[in-house]
C-alpha cells in the first residue's frame, strides 16, 4: 500500500474511533440524564404521597373528633354546653373538608362524604346559633343529630380501614383514584335531604376542644406542691434509689448527670439489678429536694403474660403503699408490648383528686414494676380542704338529660386548662351503648366536662 493509501486508512479508523467515543459519551450522557430525571421523578412521587398521607391522616382524625362531639351534645344539658359542643363539630367538620378537597380521588367519588361533611357542618353551625339563644335542642335536631352520627360511624370505619391498608402499603396512593371510589360511594346516599341555607358563616374565634382525655396531661407551669424534704446531694439521693427498687435487689447505682433546667430539678442514675442480664438496666430521675422518684424506666425484655389487669392493680397499689403514697386508687389503664400502664389517683375523704397522678407499668409476665411517673402527684399533691358540696348529688343529677342511663356517682376534683381545679360531681352513664362521665360542679350546678369512655382490647381510655 502507498504512503497515500496509509495515511486515509489511518485517518479513516481514527474517525472511526471518535464517533465511537462520541456515541459512548452521548449515551452515558443521556443515561445520567434518565436517572437524574428518574430521581427527580420518584422525589416528586415520594413528595406527593408525604401530602397526600398528611391530607388523609388529618382528615381521619377530624371525622372522629366529629362523630364524638355529635354523640357529646346528645348529653349535654344546658344551650351553652350544646353551643359549645357544636361550634367546635362545625369547626371540625369544616377541617375535615379541607383535608379531603386535597385526596387524589374524583370528586364525583367523593360527593356522598364532602355532602355529609357539609351536612354535619351546617347542622351544628344553625344549632349553634340556636343555643347562643338559650333554646334546648327539640327532639327533630335531637333524631338529626343521632343519625348523622351514625353516618360519622360508618365513615370513621370506613376511612381507618382504608388507612390500615395505605399504611401497611396494600394500597398506594396512585391506586387510589381508582380503588378509592367505591369506598367513599359507601357513604350513605339516604342521608337527612334538610339543607341549612343562607347562613352567615362568620365565627373567628373557636375555642379549644373540650375533651382532653383522662387528666393525665394538664400539666403547666406551676410551682410543685408535692415536693417536700431537704436538698439532696448526689450520694445521698442515690440511697433513695436504692431503697426504692430495693437494697437486695440492686447491683450497683451508676451517676449519670443532672437536670437543673426543669421546676423539678433532679439526679439521673443508671441501675444494675442482681442476677439481670447485661441489658437489663433501668434509668431513674430522682428529685434533688427530697429524693422523690420522679420517673423510671426499666429497660427488659416481658415474656408469656401470667399477670391479668386485675392482679397488676393490686400489684400497683401495693407498689406504691410500700412507698409512702397511700390512698391512691386505680382509674384508667393500656396495655401494650406485654406491659399495663396503670394511672393511680389520690383519694381523700371519698373524693377522687384526678389532679394528684402516678403512673406504674407493670410487666404481666412477673408482676414487675418496669416504669414509673409521679409527675402529676408531686406538681398538685397536698391535703385539701374540701367543702361540703352546694347541691345535692340528686340536684346535680336533674342537670344531666335524660336520655343518659347513670350507672354511678361520686365526689371529684378535677383540674382545668388555668391551673386552678374544680370540685365535681362525676357521673358515670351510658348513652346509645356508648360509655360516658359527665362532671357537674358541686357549688355552681354547671356542666363542666363530658368525657367519652373508650373500651379497648387494650386497656380503657377516655375522648
Amino acid at each position: 500500500m502507498s504512503i497515500r493509501g496509509k495515511l486515509k486508512d489511518f485517518k479513516n479508523r481514527l474517525s472511526d474511533r471518535k464517533m465511537y467515543t462520541i456515541t459512548i459519551v452521548a449515551l452515558a450522557l443521556v443515561a445520567v440524564w434518565g436517572m437524574y430525571q428518574y430521581r427527580n421523578a420518584a422525589n416528586l412521587r415520594q413528595e406527593l404521597d408525604n401530602q397526600y398521607n398528611r391530607a388523609f391522616y388529618e382528615m381521619v382524625g377530624y371525622v372522629d373528633n366529629v362523630q364524638a362531639l355529635l354523640i357529646k351534645s346528645l348529653i349535654t344539658s344546658t344551650p351553652n354546653a350544646t353551643a359549645t359542643t357544636m361550634q367546635e363539630a362545625w369547626r371540625q367538620a369544616n377541617l375535615a373538608q379541607a383535608n379531603l378537597g386535597q385526596l387524589p380521588v374524583s370528586q364525583h367519588a367523593l360527593a356522598n362524604t364532602a355532602k355529609f361533611l357539609a351536612q354535619v357542618g351546617d347542622l351544628a353551625y344553625s344549632i349553634n346559633n340556636k343555643n347562643m339563644e338559650g333554646k334546648n335542642l327539640d327532639e327533630k335536631e335531637y333524631k338529626m343529630i343521632e343519625q348523622l352520627h351514625g353516618y360519622a360511624e360508618s365513615l370513621n370505619k370506613s376511612l381507618n380501614d382504608l388507612q390500615s391498608q395505605i399504611s401497611s402499603g396494600r394500597i398506594k396512593w396512585g391506586e387510589l383514584r381508582e380503588k378509592g371510589t367505591p369506598l367513599f360511594k359507601r357513604t350513605s346516599s339516604e342521608m337527612p335531604k334538610e339543607q341549612f341555607e343562607n347562613i352567615d358563616k362568620t365565627f373567628v374565634d373557636y375555642p379549644t376542644l373540650i375533651y382532653d382525655g383522662p387528666f393525665s396531661d394538664h400539666l403547666t407551669k406551676i410551682e410543685p406542691k408535692g415536693l417536700t424534704g431537704e436538698d439532696l446531694n448526689q450520694d445521698e439521693a442515690k440511697e433513695y434509689v436504692i431503697k426504692f427498687f430495693g437494697k437486695d435487689k440492686v447491683e450497683r447505682v451508676d451517676t449519670v448527670g443532672k437536670n437543673d433546667n426543669s421546676d423539678i430539678k433532679t439526679y439521673t442514675y443508671n441501675v444494675v439489678f442482681k442476677d439481670g442480664s447485661e441489658d437489663d438496666i433501668a434509668t431513674v430521675d430522682v428529685t434533688q429536694k427530697g429524693g422523690h422518684v420522679l420517673w423510671m424506666l426499666r429497660n427488659r425484655d416481658t415474656g408469656q403474660e401470667t399477670v391479668d389487669i386485675d392482679k397488676a392493680k393490686e400489684l400497683g397499689k401495693k407498689f406504691l403503699e410500700e412507698r409512702g403514697y397511700k390512698g391512691m386508687v386505680d382509674t384508667y389503664y393500656l396495655k401494650e408490648d406485654g406491659t399495663a400502664t396503670i394511672n393511680y389517683a389520690y383519694q381523700q375523704e371519698g373524693v377522687t383528686i384526678y389532679p394528684d397522678l402516678i403512673k406504674v407499668k407493670i410487666a404481666l409476665d412477673n408482676g414487675e414494676i418496669v416504669g414509673f411517673e409521679s409527675k402529676g402527684y408531686l406538681y398538685a399533691h397536698i391535703e385539701r380542704n374540701i367543702p361540703e358540696p352546694k347541691i345535692t348529688e340528686e340536684e346535680a343529677r336533674s342537670m344531666i338529660g335524660d336520655r343518659m342511663e347513670i350507672v354511678s356517682s361520686g365526689l371529684a376534683i378535677i383540674p382545668t386548662d388555668y391551673k386552678t381545679e374544680l370540685f365535681t360531681y362525676e357521673f358515670k352513664g351510658k348513652l346509645n351503648d356508648r360509655d360516658f362521665i359527665v362532671y357537674i360542679n358541686a357549688e355552681t350546678g354547671k356542666e363542666e366536662k363530658i368525657l367519652m369512655i373508650v373500651d379497648t382490647p387494650n386497656g380503657i381510655l377516655t375522648m
